[in-house]
């Protein structure tokens, strides 16, 4: 079995259709095309497929692994309207990634937003995603953890150097868990843009719109599409979460698709899935 490294890794884009037109979401992908197995690693709120390069690189041994930039992120195009920064929006382009596969079925790892995204594609008539891994998001969040996004998403930063920005995302995202320094250089090497001669947070601050329109941060029920879902579920719950409570991981596990529930320690929202362990949890559940 050979290891995959950077040189296996190839960037791309696809073309997606919106209410304001086309627009194009880059994605990196790992490993061999004509592997048997596929996954789609899909990112958080504020980040980026990049946040992946670990677990890809480890899951990319034995399949291919497909990491997008959701629209507004990363190396992807914003959008002209933000207030199309939805869930259907993401859920209608990262299925036009999925048929640029042109692959039968995927596996789904979902941080987060990404995870929501996810559950809805899976929860679909005829939906190709094989199996399903929801890091730390579940289909009931409680209005509190939307604020506490809501307090830092969309909010214009600016930093001298890579440093800089580095120290703003070890205190933002503290709660990913004990990572090594490099890991947090990873995460600020390809979360900034530079932009007026600094470095800026690498996504669009319009995705922070629809959190701010009228009675946007409410508490979100979406036990109806966990309901639809019909493949095997792993969950991922930070030990320390405030956005997925054990109350709800808890529930998922007796509801729909019965989902496997792991609690990672350490972590709060999100665990990173850049440690050993976490990565191994997940590898071993998609190949039993």
């Amino acid at each position: 079995m050979r290891n995959a490294s950077s040189r296996d890794m190839a960037s791309g884009s696809v073309l997606c259709l919106g209410t304001s037109g086309f627009h194009r979401m880059a994605y990196v992908a790992w490993g061999d095309g004509e592997a048997a197995s596929n996954v789609v690693c899909a990112h958080g709120l504020t980040r980026n497929g990049r946040d992946f390069d670990d677990l890809a690189s480890k899951l990319a041994e034995t399949r291919r692994v497909v990491c997008p930039d959701v629209v507004g992120r990363g190396r992807s195009d914003w959008l002209s309207d933000p207030s199309q920064y939805q869930i259907t929006q993401y859920v209608s382009d990262l299925a036009a990634l999925i048929a640029r596969m042109d692959v039968g079925s995927v596996d789904w790892i979902g941080t987060s937003m990404g995870g929501l995204i996810g559950m809805v594609l899976a929860a679909q008539a005829n939906s190709p995603i094989r199996r399903l891994v929801l890091n730390d998001v579940g289909p009931f969040i409680a209005k509190a953890a939307l604020e506490r996004i809501a307090e830092y998403c969309g909010k214009a930063s600016h930093f001298d150097d890579v440093g800089g920005l580095e120290l703003y995302l070890r205190e933002v995202h503290a709660p990913f868990g004990p990572l090594s320094d490099q890991q947090w250089r990873h995460l600020a090497i390809h979360g900034g843009r530079v932009e007026d001669g600094k470095l800026a947070l690498a996504y669009d601050p319009g995705i922070a719109v629809p959190f701010t329109a009228a009675g946007a941060l409410a508490d979100t029920d979406l036990w109806s599409v966990w309901g639809a879902i019909r493949c095997p579920v792993l969950v991922l719950r930070g030990e320390c979460s405030d956005l997925l409570s054990t109350e709800t991981a808890a529930e998922m596990a007796t509801r729909g698709p019965k989902a496997t529930v792991v609690e990672i320690r350490g972590c709060g929202h999100a665990p990173a899935l850049m440690a050993e362990d976490q990565i191994a949890i997940i590898d071993d559940w998609l190949a039993s």
